[in-house]
């Protein structure tokens, strides 16, 4: 598999312009006939079908707009090649780069071509160029130009020329009907331009129309297009022009892979890269979990700027009012669901609700609407009470440290108290009819993993208990381990912590803690924004009354949506305390769905997958890429028929058109899901070291 960027973090803010203008045009193909004998030219003969390897060729110059497709291509499990136009030992790509034979037949080596504009080679002489060319023609392959300026040479007027160059943020850009009816049909249409910082220009780019008189045989078709400033007229921002025998995807803004604009289209424009036929796969993830389901929360102190109850106060400062759902709180729940059409992971301490039901009266009017709703909801372990279960804590200190034995060494929570509140919560699920499952775990505040910088390792205790309780997903903390791991014979689900804080239940509460943490010390905060490398400063306070509505909101909403729109499975959590007093979750919640919902053609759902299926997911993709990575993957298409090969017990994930079949032993099946116009499914041979052949439909 090519290099790709993985650097992750804040969306850049400053996108890089063309500084000079670009010579020559590259074309782009997109569609391979089903039959057809290989044309003559370089590299094949005219007798065999060509057989195109599943594979992309990305050339490289660094920019964000060619990284952003390479990390899109990355993130589907497609394979590529990289090469990179700065690196002074790079290949040339000539003829025997791109293709040769194999048995006898002429053999494309790339499906796709990805380059960061129309001619990245400096010279519209370039060999290197016409070597592409000629592979393009010859083999009907398609071409993405990343960023490339509006010109004739790509079949567009100059921005002088009726159109416009210049800062793209906030423009209202929309999907044409040949898009809908092309790469991007999985859009309602509108695909907005973001201004996430109206002092910073984000984007970039030109908008042009097609020239009135291309030359014989070619054709500008715009995909994506806005309207032009002070004129009736649009023009385009991406569009295929047909010529010479080759068709060229013509990208004309610079993006980068965090902004929302690229995220929308990214989809659109790997299919039109790859004909909707390739390895790897998409979608549009969404899964949220409610921890400390029937357990109180602990609750921010406004005066003293910290949490009573949880370590992090000085001495003598007296205990807040904890945030605990209500049986109100419960039934809105259920009800906001059904509404939205839409289900969340309940994630529960039943001991907590049971201490909390002895303490009062016997009576728990939460826990009674809770479980006459149960089928409402999914449901996953959160142990018995919510204890820490790593080091046992020293909390006569501010952090805490973890506790040492007379020798000098930690002192762990043991694997039997591990084992009880896995075991209890469990057993309590069981006995009640919930929805749970032995495999998924949720330990209080992740604890028993690792916690920097306190415990730099996991309690030895932890695996075991694991083993023994038959727990295989353990939940993580995203912000502190991103990637998954083995936990003896579980294995790790990393999960976005949300900026919708455990600790508070109105909306004032929850500003007041942002300001906290979010402003410099000179505007009353803690200044941690100033210290810590990861994060940045409020310019000024929010207002109590209003900044959760005005700036919280769309910045977790922001967030979320961009991991629903980045094929990222994990899932988001918040507490329990969200739902209840102001119910402060629901704001984003609502929006995220919103926003999605209003983008999105009905083909293309958010899925909302419970705890191991996310685990799963993430074990699979993880597989696939070591075995992308080891080169130990070979698919190629003859005409009508794909085939596959991977190492043994490694799934395939392919997406293909709607209509293809999978070649069984006794027949075909139909092959995949439907997802947003196409199907696709992690494909496993019949029997080990077997291919996987799918044959497509005539049409494709």
């Amino acid at each position: 598999m090519g290099s790709n960027v993985t650097s992750a973090g804040r969306p850049a803010r400053a996108v890089s312009v063309l500084a000079t203008a670009i010579l020559t045009a590259l074309p782009l193909a997109v569609g391979l006939p089903a039959a057809q004998a290989a044309p003559a030219g370089p590299g094949a003969a005219a007798a065999a079908e060509p057989r195109v390897d599943l594979r992309v060729l990305v050339v490289s110059d660094g920019s964000d707009s060619t990284e952003a497709i390479a990390s899109e291509l990355r993130s589907q499990g497609i394979p590529y090649t990289t090469v990179d136009l700065t690196a002074p030992s790079r290949p040339v790509i000539d003829e025997a780069f791109l293709s040769d034979t194999v048995d006898g037949r002429p053999r494309a080596k790339f499906q796709g071509v990805v380059l960061p504009n129309d001619d990245p080679f400096g010279s519209a002489a370039s060999t290197e160029l016409a070597a592409l060319k000629a592979y393009e023609a010859t083999y009907k392959i398609p071409q993405v130009d990343a960023y490339t300026y509006a010109r004739p040479a790509v079949g567009l007027r100059t921005p002088d020329d009726g159109g416009y160059a210049g800062v793209l943020d906030g423009f209202a850009t929309r999907t044409t009907d040949a898009g809908k009816a092309g790469p991007f049909g999985y859009l309602k249409g509108q695909v907005p331009f973001e201004d996430a910082d109206a002092q910073v220009s984000e984007a970039y780019g030109y908008i042009a129309q097609p020239v009135a008189n291309p030359p014989a045989g070619a054709t500008f078709t715009p995909y994506l297009d806005a309207a032009v400033p002070g004129s009736s007229a649009r023009g385009s921002l991406v569009g295929e022009y047909a010529h010479d025998g080759r068709r060229e995807l013509v990208v004309t803004f610079a993006q980068n892979r965090y902004q929302q604009q690229f995220r929308l289209l990214a989809r659109g424009i790997v299919d039109w890269l790859t004909q909707g036929v390739h390895l790897g796969q998409s979608r549009n993830y969404f899964s949220v979990q409610v921890d400390d389901v029937f357990a109180p929360d602990a609750r921010w102190d406004t005066a003293n700027n910290c949490t009573p109850g949880d370590f992090d106060c000085a001495p003598g400062v007296p205990e807040t009012t904890p945030i605990r759902m209500t049986e109100a709180d419960a039934a809105y729940a259920a009800q906001w669901q059904r509404e939205r059409n839409y289900r969340l992971d309940m994630v529960y301490n039943a001991g907590s609700g049971e201490e909390w039901k002895y303490e009062h009266g016997g009576v728990d009017a939460l826990a009674d609407r809770l479980l006459a709703d149960k089928a409402e909801y999914r449901w996953v372990n959160h142990t018995w009470t919510h204890p820490f279960l790593g080091c046992v804590q020293d909390t006569s200190v501010v952090p805490w440290r973890c506790s040492k034995d007379l020798f000098g060494a930690t002192r762990w929570v043991s694997r039997s108290e591990i084992t009880s509140e896995i075991d209890k919560n469990h057993a309590w699920g069981v006995a009640r009819g919930l929805d749970v499952d032995a495999a998924e775990l949720v330990t209080g505040e992740h604890s028993g993993l690792k916690s920097l910088p306190q415990q730099p390792q996991d309690n030895p205790n932890l695996a075991p208990a694991l083993a023994a309780t038959g727990a295989k997903w353990v939940a993580s903390d995203n912000s502190r381990e991103s990637v998954q791991r083995a936990v003896g014979s579980a294995l790790t689900v990393p999960r976005y912590p949300m900026n919708v804080f455990y600790n508070v239940g109105t909306a004032a509460e929850e500003t007041d803690e942002y300001n906290w943490i979010y402003t410099s010390k000179a505007d009353g905060g803690s200044g941690i924004c100033e210290t810590d490398p990861n994060s940045t400063c409020l310019p000024a306070p929010l207002p109590t009354s209003t900044g959760y509505a005005s700036y919280i909101v769309p910045q977790e909403t922001r967030t979320a949506l961009g991991h629903a729109l980045a094929n990222d499975p994990r899932p988001h959590y918040i507490h329990q305390s969200n739902l209840a007093e102001g119910r402060i979750a629901y704001p984003v919640l609502d929006k995220v769905l919103a926003d999605y919902r209003g983008f999105f053609a009905d083909s293309t759902p958010v899925v909302n997958q419970r705890h191991r299926d996310i685990g799963r997911e993430m074990q699979q993709r993880a597989a696939w890429q070591r075995a992308l990575d080891a080169g130990s993957v070979t698919a190629y298409r003859i005409g009508d028929v794909v085939t596959i090969t991977s190492p043994s017990g490694v799934a395939a994930p392919a997406t293909m058109p709607d209509g293809t079949t999978t070649q069984l032993s006794d027949g075909t099946k139909e092959f995949g899901t439907r997802y947003a116009g196409r199907v696709s499914e992690w494909a496993t041979a019949q029997s080990p070291g077997a291919v996987v052949t799918l044959k497509l439909p005539t049409t494709a």
